[in-house]
């Protein structure tokens, strides 16, 4: 049996749940308030931070390295392409989601309207929500021209990648924070998203406090 500590909310918890979920991995889900510092949870992981993924004795950390290991240990059906160049793409574009979208998007977002609420660290600065707003519509374009030129946002298939951007858009939807009118392509693609079957526990996420907007879970938004 997998256990992933976890938080509902967060994009890295739910990109391995979706690679859990995709390859029919049997997983107990355990939420986590990572924030609250709990002893047992900061000796499984002393960098305070979800997901963390236990299996047969072994910990890990980090959602890539997380994903990585499921890849290589659970190969089919496989989320990184066969070839050297297109695996690096897949890569590239994942980092580009949690780092650079993370740091621009997320983190003025999600984390100043929901994660310092929840946290009890006060409300939300309007300059970083402003800065969010702003910033997603340039993420948005990316994703359309690169979905211009592909059929999934690394290529032919569908990989890791457009996981990993499902999860910080998912999020982000959660709250109403996505402009699905700016393009259609772009809109396409996450509703081939959604609709997977790996997606099904995460539309079923719910925050006390926080219910999602009505076209959260339809599948035909």
């Amino acid at each position: 049996m997998i256990r992933l500590y976890h938080s509902p909310l967060s994009p890295f918890c739910r990109k391995v749940r979706l690679v859990l979920a995709e390859k029919r991995l049997e997983v107990e889900l355990v939420e986590e308030r990572y924030w609250e510092g709990r002893a047992d949870f900061l000796r499984m992981n002393p960098a305070g931070k979800v997901p963390v993924l236990r299996e047969n004795g072994l910990t890990l950390g980090e959602s890539t390295a997380i994903c990585e290991y499921l890849e290589e240990t659970h190969p089919e059906p496989a989320l990184l392409p066969a070839r050297p160049a297109e695996r690096a793409e897949a890569r590239r574009l994942v980092c580009w989601f949690d780092d650079k979208f993370h740091q621009e998007v997320t983190k003025n977002l999600l984390y100043e309207r929901v994660n310092k609420k929840v946290m009890g660290l006060g409300y939300p600065e309007s300059k970083n929500v402003k800065a969010g707003a702003q910033k997603i519509k340039f993420h948005l374009d990316y994703m359309a021209w690169l979905l211009d030129h592909r059929r999934w946002l690394a290529g032919d298939r569908m990989t890791l990648a457009d996981f990993a951007a499902a999860a910080h858009l998912s999020c982000l939807d959660y709250i109403s924070d996505v402009d699905w009118h700016r393009n259609e392509a772009v809109k396409d693609w996450y509703a081939k998203i959604k609709s997977r079957p790996a997606f099904r526990s995460i539309l079923a996420d719910q925050i006390p406090g926080f219910p999602p907007p009505p076209h959260y879970a339809d599948l035909d938004f």
